[in-house]
C-alpha cells in the first residue's frame, strides 16, 4: 500500500485579481502558508499559466515548476475542465458554454470543438513537459438534455451519441498516451460521463483505452444518491486523481435531486466545505488506502455558504488528518512463528 499524498489544492476556485490570488507566485505562497503540499493548475487563464507554450517550451515548464517549487509545493496534475467541457456541447447549450473559450470561437460551434480538441493535446504535452502522469478534464456532453427521457428518446439516439463521443476522444486519449499521462474524466453532472454506467458506455467506444481513467469525487454522487464508496470498488482500478470535496443532500416535501430549479443556497443537495457535509471521508480515505491509490488528495473547495479563505484554511487541516500513513508490517507480527515448512505440511495433514 501507498501512503495517499497531499494535501493538496485546486486552484481554480481562487484565482483573482487581488493579492494573495493575483498571480502563480503568491498564491502558491499563500498555500503553502495554509499546509499545502501540491498544487493542482487550471489552464485557461494564461496569466497564471500559458497552456500552449507549456506544451512547446520545456524551458517555459521549467519555470513554472521552479516557481511552484521555490514556494515548498508540487504541481500535482493540470486541468482543462472548461476546454474538456466544448470537446463536446449540444446546440441547446451553445450560447451558454461559448464563454468557455475565446470569444473569436464564439457563434462558431465547429471552430469552437476544433479549438478545444487542440487544448487538450496541448495539455498531453504541457503534462509530459511538466513530468506528471495524470491530467482533469470534462466530457463534454451530445446527450444531456435528454438524461430525463422525457420525451421519449428516440431508438439509437444514446448509442449514437457515445458513439460520437467516443470519435471525438480517441485522438486525444492517443496524444495522452504517447505523452505517457492518463487523462482523468471528473464524472459529473452536464456532462455525459455523469455516473459508473455512462463511463462503461463510453470506455466500450474507445476500445477500453487505458488512458481513459477516472478523477474519483464523491459530492457529485451524493448529490444524485449514488454510492460512492462501492464506486471504488467498481472503478478503484481506473481512479488515478482524487477531488476531496463535501457535499450533502437534504430533501423535503418540495424539493429532491432536481433542486426545483434553485440557487445553491437553497437546493435540497449543495456543495459545502470539508467537514460539513455528510460524505463518509473515513470510508473513502480507508478504501483508496487499501486500494493503493498512488495519487493526491486535492481540496476542490465549493461551497454556498462558507468564505472560500476559511474553507482553504480548513480543508488543509482536514485533508492532512485524513491521510492514512500506512503501515510496514502487520498489526499481530509480534506474534508470528516464521517460515517453517515442514511445520506447515503437518498442520496440514500432508
Amino acid at each position: 500500500m501507498t501512503t495517499i499524498q497531499g494535501p493538496a489544492i485546486f486552484l481554480a476556485q481562487f484565482l483573482g485579481d487581488q493579492p494573495p490570488f493575483d498571480t502563480l507566485e503568491n498564491i502558491c505562497r499563500w498555500a503553502k502558508g495554509l499546509g499545502y503540499e501540491g498544487v493542482q493548475i487550471p489552464t485557461w487563464d494564461s496569466k497564471y499559466f500559458d497552456l500552449q507554450k507549456a506544451a512547446e517550451s520545456k524551458a517555459y515548464t521549467d519555470e513554472i515548476k521552479g516557481i511552484v517549487e521555490d514556494q515548498g509545493l508540487k504541481i500535482t496534475e493540470l486541468s482543462t475542465h472548461l476546454q474538456g467541457q466544448l470537446v463536446a456541447v449540444n446546440p441547446a447549450y451553445d450560447t451558454l458554454f461559448d464563454g468557455f473559450a475565446p470569444e473569436q470561437y464564439h457563434n462558431n460551434p465547429k471552430a469552437r470543438t476544433e479549438w478545444a480538441v487542440q487544448q487538450l493535446k496541448y495539455a498531453a504535452k504541457a503534462s509530459q513537459n511538466l513530468g506528471l502522469n495524470a491530467h482533469a478534464t470534462f466530457s463534454g456532453a451530445l446527450l444531456w438534455q435528454t438524461v430525463y427521457p422525457w420525451p421519449q428518446r428516440p431508438a439509437g439516439l444514446v448509442e449514437a451519441g457515445f458513439k460520437e463521443l467516443g470519435k471525438r476522444w480517441t485522438p486525444i486519449l492517443n496524444a495522452f498516451d504517447e505523452a505517457g499521462v492518463d487523462l482523468c474524466y471528473e464524472i459529473h453532472p452536464g456532462e455525459d460521463l455523469h455516473d459508473g454506467v455512462s463511463y462503461e458506455m463510453f470506455l466500450k467506444e474507445v476500445n477500453n483505452h487505458q488512458r481513459a481513467c477516472l478523477l474519483y469525487d464523491p459530492s457529485h454522487f451524493v448529490l444524485q444518491c449514488l454510492d460512492y464508496l462501492e464506486y471504488i470498488d467498481i472503478y478503484h482500478e481506473r481512479i488515478r486523481m482524487f477531488h476531496v470535496k463535501d457535499a450533502e443532500f437534504n430533501p423535503t416535501g418540495r424539493q429532491g435531486v432536481y433542486g426545483g430549479y434553485q440557487n445553491w443556497v437553497n437546493r435540497a443537495g449543495r456543495f459545502r466545505s470539508l467537514g460539513d457535509g455528510q460524505v463518509d471521508f473515513k470510508s473513502v480515505f480507508s478504501k483508496l488506502t487499501a486500494y493503493d491509490f498512488k495519487g493526491w488528495a486535492v481540496l476542490e473547495w465549493e461551497c454556498a455558504l462558507k468564505h472560500p479563505e476559511d474553507g482553504a484554511r480548513e480543508g488543509a487541516t482536514f485533508i492532512k488528518d485524513h491521510i492514512i500513513r500506512v503501515t510496514e508490517k502487520a498489526f499481530d507480527d509480534f506474534a508470528a512463528t516464521g517460515i517453517d515448512d515442514a511445520k506447515n505440511r503437518t498442520i496440514l495433514g500432508l
